[in-house]
């Protein structure tokens, strides 16, 4: 049984949904391995190091496609990729399941599509497998170092006999993953951190780290409220989100760096800072809006360009950070999926051994399994998603 990588179909895509290591757990698994000729090379994997792993190397992604069961993407399949497919053939990838504009021809042609983003980040068994988790980590780190380029001045403390200067003030607005990523990393830079998040319960989280917590009052039922939710799941009300705007808006105006890190699966990301907000800001201060590809959390934002207000704001539109880390980003997704290919593996009978794994190895797609049957986008010519 075999298992595709077809190249990022993207001038800004530079990660590979399987790396050389990848491919050897694989081979031990029993599956065989092709990949597209170039498909690693902008994450520093070369064809001979595929090679050398015991993976095939096929000229096209038409040829990749036509061989292999199982195809694994970073990002979703070209138009003319997904019309080779066949009826069933697996998808596996960040398939961007709720924008994405193919999957009634992905359940046309007959295909198991997985969407790695769905993955229910509850389950304790599914945590090797946090495509979402494992980008964003890297993200947050990027994050912060594009800001102190863009920046121009230092992060930490210097006291010098030509005076002393002060730490750049760094304001984190979202505090998942990628948000606590960029504290400690912009707090191992000497900066000062404040953040802000709409989960009350992430203070401590933020404080842990050295940071300062942006805190919002809150009624006693609120406070419960978002408690008992774990924060994910309660709605603020109209007057909380006022105090905030303005905790926020307060803390912008005096930030050297800010960081926005807010994201919503299957909708535009959310606006958390405005025009009015941007002119009140320092002249040279840095705003990196990590959000752009999918709307921008700041006003004015644009992916992949960096663009400079009226009054000298720096907005860097960074639409796709793991990208910029292809090595390492494309290590940890390729871990990924590999761990979630291993639910797919019918379970051996005892008397298999190593040796003839390979002519035993059968797939087990099983609807009912709380991990496939979450990331399932589409199966039995059928979509599955529910639209939000």
């Amino acid at each position: 049984m075999k298992i595709g990588v077809i190249s990022a179909d993207s001038a800004s895509e530079s990660r590979v949904a399987l790396t050389p290591d990848a491919v050897k757990k694989l081979r031990k698994l029993g599956f065989n391995v092709v990949i597209q000729s170039g498909a690693g090379q902008a994450a520093y994997y070369a064809d001979e190091l595929y090679q050398a792993a015991g993976a095939d190397i096929a000229s096209s992604s038409t040829e990749v496609i036509t061989q292999s069961q199982i195809i694994t993407t970073v990002n979703d399949l070209p138009a003319e990729a997904i019309d080779g497919l066949s009826s069933g053939q697996i998808v596996i990838g960040m398939l961007d399941p709720y924008r994405n504009t193919q999957l009634d021809t992905y359940a046309a042609k007959g295909a198991t599509a997985f969407a790695m983003e769905l993955l229910p980040r509850t389950l304790s068994r599914a945590q090797n497998m946090d495509v979402l988790s494992s980008q964003a980590n890297l993200a947050g780190y990027k994050a912060v170092l594009l800001a102190a380029n863009e920046y121009s001045r230092p992060f930490p403390m210097f006291m010098t006999s030509a005076g002393t200067v002060k730490p750049a003030k760094v304001v984190i607005l979202g505090v998942g993953v990628a948000g606590l990523q960029a504290i400690a990393t912009a707090k191992r830079l000497g900066a000062v951190v404040e953040a802000s998040d709409l989960r009350p319960t992430a203070r401590e989280q933020v404080e842990s780290l050295g940071g300062k917590w942006l805190d919002v009052p809150m009624s006693a039922e609120e406070a419960e409220t978002a408690k008992s939710t774990g924060g994910y799941a309660w709605t603020p009300s109209e007057q909380y989100v006022k105090d905030q705007a303005a905790v926020v808006d307060k803390a912008l105006s005096n930030a050297d760096i800010v960081i926005t890190t807010a994201q919503i699966p299957g909708r535009n990301a959310p606006r958390l800072v405005h025009g009015a907000t941007l002119a009140k800001m320092k002249a040279g201060s840095v705003l990196i809006d990590m959000a752009a590809g999918t709307g921008g959390n700041v006003e004015g934002s644009v992916p992949d360009q960096t663009i400079t207000t009226d009054n000298g704001v720096r907005i860097v539109g960074a639409a796709n950070i793991p990208s910029m880390l292809a090595a390492q980003s494309s290590d940890l997704y390729a871990n990924n999926l590999v761990n979630f290919i291993t639910t797919l593996i019918a379970p051996a009978g005892d008397d298999t051994s190593a040796s003839d794994a390979s002519a035993k190895l059968a797939l087990n797609v099983d609807m009912e399994d709380e991990i496939q049957g979450a990331l399932a986008v589409t199966h039995d010519n059928q979509v599955r998603l529910t639209k939000r």
